[in-house]
């Protein structure tokens, strides 16, 4: 289910360090290895999940926006929800969905909207919002998000309410 929402959210259990990377392909490995690291302790399933998805929306982003860097956002809302997000610095036409092809043909020809599926499957909500203008530019940057199911009794006990990057 797709949802459209205007911030991020007001309150979670454990907000981890945004982090920033420069808007390369390149970089969206790293962005999945200290993912992977902030997540340690956390299920297999979530974590892979986790990765999944950020591999996505981080392509996403330095694909289809031009500013310099992407960043990752992450906040474990409470003990069933796992809240990713990858903002850009804008540059991008139009918001993000699945595009929907006249014919099965056409759909198979695409090159594009098979990511979005992707976060669809693995997301109970996936949506964005927009941000404020950046530095240097009136473009606005925009936030892709993905609420993702945490199975009850696999959260970490010792997570703190705000995580530092090691």
């Amino acid at each position: 289910m797709t949802t459209l929402v205007l911030s991020p959210p007001a309150v979670a259990r454990t907000w981890w360090e945004h982090r920033t990377y420069p808007r390369a392909l390149s970089h969206v490995g790293r962005a999945r290895h200290d993912l992977a690291r902030d997540l340690a302790g956390f299920d297999t399933d979530v974590i892979d999940t986790a990765l999944l998805c950020l591999g996505e929306l981080a392509a996403n982003a330095v694909e289809h926006t031009s500013g310099p860097c992407f960043h990752r956002a992450l906040a474990l809302i409470d003990e069933r929800v796992l809240w990713l997000a990858v903002l850009d610095d804008g540059g991008a036409a139009g918001s993000p969905h699945i595009p929907e092809q006249e014919t099965g043909d056409l759909w198979c020809a695409s090159e594009d909207g098979r990511g979005l599926l992707l976060i669809e499957a693995l997301a109970a909500r996936w949506g964005s919002y927009t941000l404020g203008p950046h530095e240097n530019t009136t473009d606005l940057g925009r936030a892709v998000w993905a609420a993702l199911p945490v199975e009850p009794g696999v959260v970490p006990a010792d997570l703190p309410a705000f995580a530092l990057s090691p």
